[in-house]
């Protein structure tokens, strides 16, 4: 090969990698996304979300605790002494007045050591009268006066003793109530150790429950409370009458009773009772749903609605309910937060309205 065509060879060749690296460096459109029609876009989203406008309102402080329905009177009835039941007077499951003589054991013989203690009586209270004349006229002395007063006295006294004897052959209803099932058959021996049933007045009715420690000093005589109890949609009034002096030494809780009219004798006792305790209410306090909180490095912020944008504003939070949380300070009446979506928010965060609640 000659110098000539040596030179040329390598001229060409220097010619061919400066066009490569040229076309390299000269900027042309991608291939790909011209046969896709793909183009550049913005990656900045619009989320929708629900908002509420801020508005003042009452929000209630509520302790809530479960209870248990009790009756406000309940006693196992028996006789005072023991014989055999010789009637029964009352219909299971049926109200009786105070005072209503229920069931009777036998007292044949103390009736008849009545009637015997009875018909002594004439005869002492002349003996009396006799006495008393005779000392007018100074014809018996002092003594033997004070000696038939005295048999009259004892005799009055053995009276009134089998009359109370009679009496405990007796069962009376102690107070108004629902008697419940009969536990004994008539001609059966009676002691006082046998139940022959049970009496519970039902109206009113207590609520007894136990609050925690820290709630003890707010739980008051004449606090109101609401309570509802299984297979009834209803909410019923009540209100604390009694508290225990002391708190449980195990538990360190608070025994409270309170009181329910239940006038129509609905409630039953034993029914389980899930109460809400009112401790004080908040007249214009600016609360929020509990979902709007977003925490955040031990600090509580809300997103706030404003021009279609999200932003943040730290709060300070006062009490909590179910549903609402009270906010001390950070938001005003009328400021539209956030509710939805505010773990996907950031600062700037572009939104649109879905809801207004």
């Amino acid at each position: 090969m000659n110098k000539k065509l040596k030179w040329a060879i390598i001229a060409i060749f220097a010619i061919a990698i400066g066009i490569f690296g040229f076309y390299q460096l000269t900027p042309h459109e991608n291939e790909e996304l011209a046969q896709n029609n793909v183009k550049p876009q913005n990656n900045k989203k619009t989320l929708s979300v629900n908002v509420k406008i801020v508005t003042p309102h009452l929000l209630t402080d509520e302790i809530p605790v479960v209870g248990s329905l009790v009756p406000d009177e309940e006693v196992q009835l028996s006789f005072e002494t023991s014989g055999k039941i010789t009637g029964i007077f009352f219909e299971e499951g049926s109200f009786v007045k105070k005072g209503t003589l229920l069931a009777k054991i036998n007292d044949a013989q103390l009736q008849a050591e009545l009637k015997r203690l009875e018909a002594q009586v004439p005869l002492a209270e002349e003996r009396v009268y006799r006495q008393s004349a005779l000392l007018q006229r100074d014809a018996v002395s002092k003594e033997a006066l004070e000696i038939v007063k005295t048999e009259l006295a004892t005799l009055y006294a053995d009276i009134e003793k089998t009359k109370a004897h009679i009496q405990m052959t007796e069962l009376y209803a102690p107070f108004d109530g629902v008697i419940g099932l009969r536990q004994v058959s008539l001609g059966a021996y009676a002691s006082p150790t046998t139940v022959i049933a049970k009496l519970t007045s039902l109206s009113p009715i207590k609520i007894e429950f136990s609050v925690a420690e820290r709630y003890a000093s707010d739980v008051k005589k004449g606090a109101n409370l609401q309570f509802c109890v299984d297979g009834n949609l209803n909410t019923f009034n009540a209100q604390v009458y009694a508290t225990e002096p002391t708190l449980d030494s195990e538990t360190r809780s608070l025994l409270v009773r309170a009181r329910y009219a239940n006038s129509n004798g609905e409630l039953m006792p034993g029914q389980y009772a899930d109460i809400r305790l009112k401790q004080k209410e908040i007249h214009d306090a600016i609360a929020i749903p509990a979902e709007a909180i977003v925490p955040e490095m031990g600090k509580n912020k809300v997103f706030v609605y404003r021009n279609g944008k999200a932003e943040p504003v730290d709060v300070i939070t006062g009490i909590r309910t179910d549903s609402e949380v009270q906010i001390l300070d950070g938001l005003h009446s009328g400021d539209t937060i956030i509710t939805s979506g505010t773990l996907q928010l950031r600062k700037g965060s572009t939104v649109k309205i879905a809801t207004l609640e």
